[in-house]
């Protein structure tokens, strides 16, 4: 366990205070603001959201990056209100879960995404606002507020991830926890002010969530980024000299596939890594392409934020380890009997310290399955995050990724639910019996396969079928194979026999 430089966590929108007033902070298409332009925005969009809701309220984000995206993380936290931010690529459906788990008495989006939802999506306390119409509000009535002196036990944001078992989860995150987060991050980074970070995952991430907040940690400056090819990415580190890149193993091999000029290459100085693990092939592709970068894989959960990385200088002769602690976390493994595991044994990983999250909102149940008093060994105690992750320690203290207890698949950098896909089969009535699975694939990591069982003969169609799910579905979870069966196999309890259909398909 190492420590950062400060452990004092800090109020979250203190953040926008860290670099030089002329520095550069968030450069965007049209205009870049400075540190002293995000602070005066950050205080203008936290004072009218203190217009529009009470303390402690949920406001929602559903929309593609920009200022509004960006700067609502610091903004909320500033006006003492949570953050919950949606990924753009979900559907009605799910916004609509969202909005009504975590009682959002506001949701600011595009024009498209609002559109999208149906009368019931949207709960009766919850207000719509285009975030065109939100700055304009803002900029017109509100009056700034201070640089806040909250408590940083309080509540920040709420981060919706998959669980294997029914619909996404909130993950509560408190001010502590993002600041201490940033810390840790841009700690073993060795980031500094001339940094300049593309921020190409989704901000409703907690890895994208990182990109943000350990470069203004360190000073740095963001360039947004939603891109639609390899080459969008390319062509943006060259324009901006960008020298932090972080992504997923898909994202990486489709990188690697793209012409990369001499320029775009050259100013970049770290490449970091997570949702996945990467091979040998892709670490060696990663190499050849940028030459002079630091290659940082890690390893995280949305209820710790992030828990592991190896050391680059580790890389070639580790490249299937998930290296050691972060800053700020404890990880213990621990055997089925609860003891901390020997050296090469297998256990479960387990999380300790002060990035472990407070726990799921208004989810007793998946709360106490998953947030368990720490292990007696732990020098932080009190409550930790149970993984569920298989892992071993070698002598040297490294760890490495064994395989995990539940059924999560995990594609392109996704946390998917099987029974979320599961569930959208059988409401189209087309199936009578699904079971979704996670087979590997090269590029993704994990393919979504669904094996059903029609629920007539008329129904066995794999187009009505798919344009079905396309509809209640995030391009992401849609199956990418779909196996129908006369019959399914069902284990001696009568259940569908998962693990048949796994080994059948190779999952």
């Amino acid at each position: 366990m190492s420590l950062a430089p400060d452990p004092v966590p800090r109020p979250l929108d203190s953040l926008a205070e860290q670099g030089e007033s002329d520095a550069p902070a968030l450069v965007l298409r049209t205009h870049t603001l400075s540190y002293a332009g995000l602070r005066e925005r950050v205080a203008l969009l936290a004072g009218w959201l203190a217009s529009r809701a009470a303390p402690g309220d949920r406001v929602a984000s559903w929309a593609a990056k920009g200022e509004l995206t960006c700067l609502l993380p610091l903004a909320t936290a500033r006006a003492g209100m949570v953050h919950v931010p949606l990924n753009p690529l979900l559907k009605h459906s799910q916004a609509a879960h969202i909005l009504a788990d975590s009682g959002a008495v506001l949701l600011i989006g595009t024009a498209a995404r609002l559109k999208s939802l149906e009368p019931a999506d949207v709960p009766v306390a919850c207000a719509l606002l285009e975030e065109g119409e939100a700055w304009s509000s803002a900029e017109a009535k509100a009056s700034p507020l201070p640089l806040s002196t909250r408590d940083p036990q309080e509540l920040a944001a709420i981060l919706y991830t998959s669980g294997s078992t029914g619909l996404p989860k909130g993950v509560m995150l408190s001010h502590a926890n993002m600041w201490l987060g940033a810390a840790s991050v841009a700690h073993y980074l060795g980031m500094a002010a001339d940094d300049v970070t593309l921020a190409v995952l989704p901000l409703s991430f907690d890895y994208g969530q990182s990109q943000l907040l350990a470069t203004w940690y360190a000073g740095g400056s963001v360039v947004p980024l939603d891109y639609l090819f390899a080459r969008d990415v390319a062509k943006a580190c060259a324009r901006h000299g960008v020298t932090t890149l972080a992504a997923v193993p898909p994202l990486w091999v489709q990188l690697t596939e793209a012409e990369w000029a001499d320029d775009a290459t050259r100013s970049m100085r770290r490449l970091t890594n997570s949702g996945g693990a990467l091979t040998v092939d892709l670490v060696r592709d990663l190499r050849a392409l940028f030459p002079a970068a630091r290659l940082f894989p890690m390893y995280g959960l949305t209820e710790a934020f992030r828990s592991t990385y190896l050391a680059p200088d580790l890389v070639d002769a580790h490249p299937t380890s998930m290296g050691t602690a972060i800053p700020f976390a404890e990880i213990l493994v621990i055997t089925d009997e609860g003891d901390v595991a020997a050296p090469n044994k297998e256990g479960e990983l387990v999380h300790c310290g002060p990035l472990v999250a407070q726990s799921y909102w208004q989810d007793a149940a998946r709360t106490a399955e998953r947030f368990k008093p720490a292990p007696a060994a732990s020098e932080y105690g009190g409550m930790a995050v149970w993984s569920g992750d298989r892992v071993r320690r070698d002598a040297d203290g490294l760890l490495y990724f064994v395989g995990r207890r539940d059924a999560m698949i995990k594609s392109a950098g996704n946390r998917i639910s099987p029974q979320e896909v599961e569930d959208a089969a059988l409401a189209t009535g087309l199936v009578a019996e699904a079971v979704a699975l996670g087979v590997p694939d090269e590029r993704l990591g994990q393919a979504v396969h669904l094996v059903v069982r029609a629920s007539s003969r008329e129904s066995a169609d794999n187009e009505s079928l798919s344009k079905a799910l396309a509809k209640e579905l995030p391009n992401f979870m849609h199956p990418q194979t779909i196996h129908w069966r006369e019959t399914m196999p069902t284990n001696p309890n009568g259940k569908l026999d998962r693990a048949a259909l796994a080994r059948e398909l190779g999952a």
